[in-house]
């Protein structure tokens, strides 16, 4: 049987191009525009918020599959690189992200093409079932 799942934020306008976001989930943090777009450094930005939840959506499918799949999973980082067309008349879209995972597995040296194969497959797994992936 379906469910459905609700999440929430709240967003301050804090003046000038600063904000603060309250999530449902506890964290409050500061954000604003990227420099680029007369915002501040050194803080949360949309686009930023945007990439990292491609990414962290990844990584907890990936974890998840990767249980599944019984891999024994020492390590995961992954970079993600978020590329956003701006058109002439301003307005803004992401065309893309990369995601570059690093992802190190225990498996015995016999084991090593299978484990690679299963790794794969629970990358694209990750992905089909991820809710943000693009």
């Amino acid at each position: 049987m379906s469910r459905t799942a609700t999440y929430n934020t709240t967003v301050t306008w804090k003046g000038e191009h600063w904000g603060r976001i309250c999530l449902g989930n506890g964290p409050e943090m500061d954000f604003s525009a990227p420099p680029e777009s007369q915002g501040h450094e050194g803080v949360l930005t949309p686009e930023d918020a945007f990439v990292a939840a491609v990414n962290t959506c990844i990584m907890m499918m990936f974890i998840w599959t990767a249980e599944r799949f019984k891999l024994d999973l020492v390590s995961y980082e992954c970079r993600a690189d978020g590329t956003k067309l701006i058109e002439l008349n301003r307005t803004e879209t992401f065309t893309k992200v990369v995601l570059r995972p690093n992802i190190v597995v225990r498996c015995e040296s016999s084991q090593k093409e299978i484990v690679e194969k299963r790794i794969m497959r629970a990358l694209e797994t990750a992905q089909k079932y991820s809710l943000v992936a693009i």
